[in-house]
């Protein structure tokens, strides 16, 4: 697990450092632009012809520091300072002396000429409105610029809590980001301007800070520690007995994928209670599953189904029908075991939210458009605040909630957002959601608790995606193939090749 920090937690981490451990601003900020130059050598960037664009604050004085640096090897940078001189900080100002002091070209005007290499030092993090006048012009001139465009923490101009662009911003081919990632270098749209994102120790520790660790991700190497493990004496009780609500007449498709996937995630006992007309064809596509169905709502066998299982999932291809809508609020108030709502469920429960408020087993998987009718919010005050959102939802209901979008979030009321950063363009398919319904439910079944097993399902459907996308590209993905995935990355980690 790693934290991905806003702006101001940073700026906190930054202050810890240097008033409690006692490290000077100045000693931070050579560090951070000898990192940059460790990228800069590292991914062999041409650095015959650079330009280092300085604002007037710290993230500045890291650009001045830089081309120091560049000069000291040899090289002849140029720095476009287009910041106000009588308004920078103080380590921005020493920065400024040195260079000079050094003899490098330091000037407030752009030469147009080719360049190797550009490098963003103009804001960092912190900003909190449109960028205007010179600066939004010195970007977007910068942005039609050739070379390799190179950003100093974040890009210029991308907001450091949302990932908004504030007008215009640094589209970077990398963005080096200093002792943490920071959120809105991971977020959409902000992380289409970052590119690459190469993180570089400095000697900040964030978990020194409150709240640092309120955000996070998951890399490859967490995998093993988050499944559930398998004991060679094991049985299929072991793994736990899932029920699928899925399928509306017609819909036998979601409950063949959910259910499938639930398998494939390592649950010992699935059975799909479906609609009657789709019970020949999930007895040939699926023969491991129990096949259960009805015509009409039917309490007395839900009361047995619920009695039976240990997880139940609901609501993939349900449809809203008035029986689909009898059986979630049936459901939601005589369940006992824990409960997966995705798709028609999460539609149905939109238009009775007090289902919702002392039912403390439930996990709910909603789209964008899935969560705008939960919330009451449009999908794009959703994606422009999702964070703040999200914690609102977790806050009036006690359950989990996964946020599925390009960056799917994830939240519970006893804990922060887990951020994914796994998956790709080749998942937005017809019956990916119903896929990552049934790993979810899976590894629940499993005996994961519901935030971890709401986690570590998204983590490992973003992996399906790259693994898949691998196989068949962007455009040639189905929902089955993300499944055909999840075994070879799962075998990947019991050959602990990950």
């Amino acid at each position: 697990m790693k934290a991905i920090l806003t702006g101001k937690q940073m700026r906190d981490a930054d202050a810890y450092t240097i008033k409690k451990m006692g490290v000077p601003s100045l000693v931070l900020m050579e560090r951070a632009a000898l990192a940059v130059m460790e990228v800069l050598e590292e991914e062999k960037i041409d650095l015959t012809r650079s330009l280092i664009v300085c604002g007037s604050g710290n993230n500045g004085g890291d650009g001045l520091a830089i081309a120091r640096l560049l000069h000291l090897k040899g090289y002849e940078p140029e720095v476009w300072y287009i910041g106000n001189t009588e308004h920078a900080s103080e380590e921005n100002k020493t920065q400024y002396q040195i260079a000079e002091n050094y003899g490098i070209s330091v000037r407030n005007t752009f030469v147009e000429k080719e360049y190797s290499v550009i490098i963003d030092a103009v804001f960092g993090t912190g900003l909190k409105r449109e960028v205007e006048g010179h600066y939004r012009e010195a970007i977007d001139t910068l942005n039609i610029c050739n070379g390799t465009k190179v950003s100093i923490d974040i890009p210029s101009g991308v907001s450091d809590t949302t990932g908004n662009i504030w007008g215009t911003a640094f589209r970077a081919d990398i963005t080096v980001c200093l002792a943490y990632e920071k959120i809105g270098a991971v977020l959409y749209p902000g992380t289409e301007y970052a590119g690459r994102r190469i993180v570089k120790d400095i000697g900040i520790k964030a978990n020194k800070i409150s709240g640092a660790e309120s955000v996070y991700t998951y890399e490859k190497k967490d995998l093993p520690g988050l499944l559930p493990k398998r004991r060679p004496d094991s049985n299929k009780g072991n793994f736990g007995k899932v029920l699928m609500i899925t399928g509306c007449s017609g819909m036998a498709g979601a409950s063949y994928l959910s259910a499938k996937a639930a398998y494939c995630a390592g649950a010992g006992l699935v059975q799909i209670y479906t609609d009657e007309t789709n019970r020949m064809i999930l007895q040939q596509l699926l023969p491991e599953a129990i096949i259960t169905t009805y015509t009409e709502f039917d309490k007395i066998k839900l009361k047995e189904l619920f009695d039976w299982a240990d997880v139940i999932s609901i609501g993939s291809g349900l449809g809203i029908s008035e029986t689909a809508e009898k059986i979630l609020t049936y459901a939601m108030q005589y369940a006992k075991s824990p409960c997966v709502i995705d798709g028609d469920g999460l539609n149905i429960l939109a238009e009775e939210m007090t289902l919702l408020e002392h039912k403390k087993n439930v996990i709910l998987t909603p789209h964008m458009k899935e969560m705008s009718r939960l919330q009451q919010y449009s999908v794009q005050e959703l994606k422009e605040n999702g964070i703040q959102y999200l914690r609102e939802f977790v806050e009036d209901y006690p359950v989990v909630c996964a946020m599925k979008d390009a960056r799917t979030m994830v939240a519970s009321d006893d804990g922060g957002i887990y951020i994914n950063t796994t998956g790709n363009e080749s998942m937005a398919k017809a019956g990916s959601g119903d896929v990552l319904a049934g790993i979810i439910t899976g590894l629940l079944a499993q005996g994961l608790s519901r935030r971890n097993a709401c986690e570590t399902g998204v983590f490992l459907h973003g992996l399906c995606g790259d693994q898949a996308k691998k196989q068949k590209g962007s455009y040639s993905v189905l929902a089955s193939d993300l499944i055909d995935a999840l075994g070879e990355v799962l075998k990947g980690v019991e050959n602990e090749d990950l």
